[in-house]
């Protein structure tokens, strides 16, 4: 993409309906498919892991830590995820699964990702952040694409899609494909038991007769295997979605999504089987109020069936099988106060969920734009994160213990998280390369999560016994150094304070080990017609110890991808080293991740 389609790009998870990136009151980042495909990403997070925005850390092989604007854990639940409309986080701690969530990476049209709250319009979870996953259309993944790689630790990838119509006005795509990977490393150089392998199919079809109303259909099936101790940890999920789209007038329009999600895995060591089934509803109308206001209105049940199952007397959940039922309803009003130079984006959402009840979530954006190059803009919103099973339902032992035993009981009067966000931005294109964005944000966050001893007992309860705030900045910049040389990043800045609410006591740094500093510079380099050089670089300050979690501390790190590709015609080879200046570096806990060296063939028909 040229630099002016760059900025030019329509991007839908700020407002949800298409507005020009440069125009978007928000602090969003863009992944592109030419970003993913330039780094040499062999997966999801690893893409993700291009956002400067974005905390990544790897967990072991098969399992990731991701967060927005702090709170990083192995349980981060701030942080809406979404693939095409799909909420895929779980019920059971309200993060996301993400050695489950293996889209295709060339079937993704880009993914945006917001820092800070939209709960407004999205709901429960979207606090600190959204990430929403969006796939290309049929119409766009035509033809037969095959794709083989293998290397040292990325053991083997093979992928596979066709692409093809029905008459006209249907077109569809089918894919497979299959990874592999070794384990990470001890700190004494020897394996870890954590290899893994996935396999995954679908289709996508879209209906377009070129009239008023738009169809589309998916479907996905995974399945894969883990290697723990004391044995192996397998899942599988499968989802089907439906979308429709109607369009009135150029002023009005109505969009229609149902998915059906079912999710079962077997974890070890903890010995817990939990099914998931998830039916889901969504309606969504926009249209235009006078000349000065355009409205959006909709709502959303969803009905999540949980039956988690242990298979030992020390952990589980009580009850074993519980419906977990979620209403919402939104509406938002973009408000023209002075026509191309000032707007007022006001909207609040009411949620319902059955451990809280009814719970609401304003937000108030003002624009400015003083000029067609630059946006300014200020938001103050409330969120919060919804009680989760864990929360409330995990108790370790499930069974009566003799009183000198310690044991975990869920919160029964566990009440939501809750966040005021104040944000301010500025986003620039200082010139026909360049283009820059600055966004600042102080949070304050109460009743977070914690879990402390009752009184006169050995008895611990999860509880609302935390409070703080955060504050920081983040700056990212696109520049078309020459027409065959790209450079983009960024930089973050985080800080958090976390103490105890009067009358409550815990480990403060349960609540995420955050790195304050975080950089990013990707270079796409075309040396020639056929050649490609891409070199991606990172730096991630130290974490800090968290006890109560059992996470060591993490020094400071700093690392390097590179990618050459020949690529004559159809035709694609390509070399690609992932962590060559710092191999066996820490990220999160203490699993060592290896440098990874491997080869890719890609044939495109």
């Amino acid at each position: 993409m040229s630099f002016e389609e760059l900025m030019s790009i329509e991007v839908t998870s700020v407002s949800k309906r298409p507005e020009k990136l440069s125009e978007a009151a928000s602090a969003l980042q863009i992944i592109t498919q030419e970003d993913i495909y330039r780094s040499g990403a062999t997966n999801l997070p690893e893409a993700l892991s291009l956002s400067p925005n974005l905390q990544v850390a790897k967990y072991n092989s098969y399992a990731w830590v991701i967060s927005a604007r702090g709170f990083n854990n192995v349980f981060s639940n701030k942080l809406l995820v979404m693939i095409d409309g799909r909420t895929v986080y779980s019920p059971l701690f309200a993060g996301v699964y993400w050695d489950a969530q293996s889209v295709p990476l060339q079937d993704i049209d880009r993914i945006e990702i917001i820092s800070g709250p939209g709960a407004t319009l999205w709901g429960a979870n979207a606090v600190n952040g959204v990430i929403n996953i969006i796939t290309k259309k049929a119409k766009d993944t035509q033809g037969l694409y095959v794709s083989v790689a293998g290397g040292n630790y990325l053991r083997d990838q093979v992928s596979t899609r066709y692409g093809g119509r029905i008459g006209s006005s249907i077109k569809y795509r089918v894919y497979l494909q299959r990874n592999d990977m070794d384990p990470t490393l001890k700190a004494n150089g020897q394996d870890n038991a954590d290899n893994w392998n996935l396999n995954q199919g679908g289709l996508r079809m879209d209906y377009d007769a070129g009239g008023r109303d738009k169809i589309s259909f998916q479907a996905n099936f995974e399945g894969g295997t883990e290697h723990t101790k004391p044995g192996p940890s397998s899942f599988d999920e499968q989802d089907v979605m439906a979308q429709w789209a109607h369009i009135f007038s150029n002023q009005s329009d109505l969009q229609l999504q149902a998915y059906y999600d079912r999710s079962w895995r077997r974890d070890l060591p903890s010995t817990i089987n939990d099914q998931i089934q998830t039916y889901d509803i969504d309606l969504q109308h926009h249209f235009r109020l006078g000349k000065s206001n355009d409205l959006l209105w909709g709502g959303e049940y969803r009905l999540m069936q949980d039956n988690s199952q242990n298979t030992t007397t020390f952990v589980g959940f009580l009850p074993a099988r519980r419906n977990l039922q979620l209403y919402n309803f939104f509406v938002q009003d973009e408000i023209k106060l002075v026509p191309d130079l000032f707007k007022l984006t006001l909207g609040t959402k009411l949620l319902n969920d059955i451990y809280t009840g009814f719970e609401w979530q304003p937000s108030a954006r003002l624009t400015w734009t003083p000029t067609q190059q630059q946006t300014v803009w200020a938001a103050v919103s409330r969120a919060v994160r919804t009680p989760s099973r864990i929360d409330v339902d995990y108790h370790i032992p499930t069974y009566p213990v003799p009183p000198s035993t310690q044991n975990v009981g869920g919160g029964p009067n566990f009440v939501s998280e809750k966040l005021i966000a104040y944000e301010l931005g500025y986003r620039v294109q200082t010139s026909q390369e360049v283009s820059l964005s600055l966004a600042a944000f102080y949070n304050i966050y109460d009743d977070l999560y914690s879990v402390e001893v009752v009184p006169n007992t050995k008895t611990y309860l999860i509880q609302n016994g935390m409070k703080g705030n955060s504050q920081g900045f983040e700056l990212s910049a696109l520049w078309q150094v020459f027409d065959n040389w790209r450079l983009r990043g960024g930089y973050t800045f985080f800080h958090k304070n976390i103490s105890d609410k009067p009358g409550h006591s815990f480990d403060t740094t349960f609540e995420g080990t955050d790195p304050r500093h975080q950089a990013l510079l990707q270079s796409m380099f075309d040396l020639s017609k056929y050649f490609q050089l891409d070199l991606t670089g990172r730096y991630v300050s130290s974490r800090p110890l968290s006890i109560a979690a059992g996470v060591p501390a993490v020094a400071a790190y700093s690392n390097l991808d590179i990618r050459l590709a020949w690529h004559p015609g159809k035709l694609e080879f390509s070399v690609v080293g992932q962590n060559i200046v710092n191999p066996n570096h820490v990220e999160f806990a203490s699993n060592r991740i290896p440098r990874n060296i491997y080869g890719k063939i890609a044939l495109t028909f």
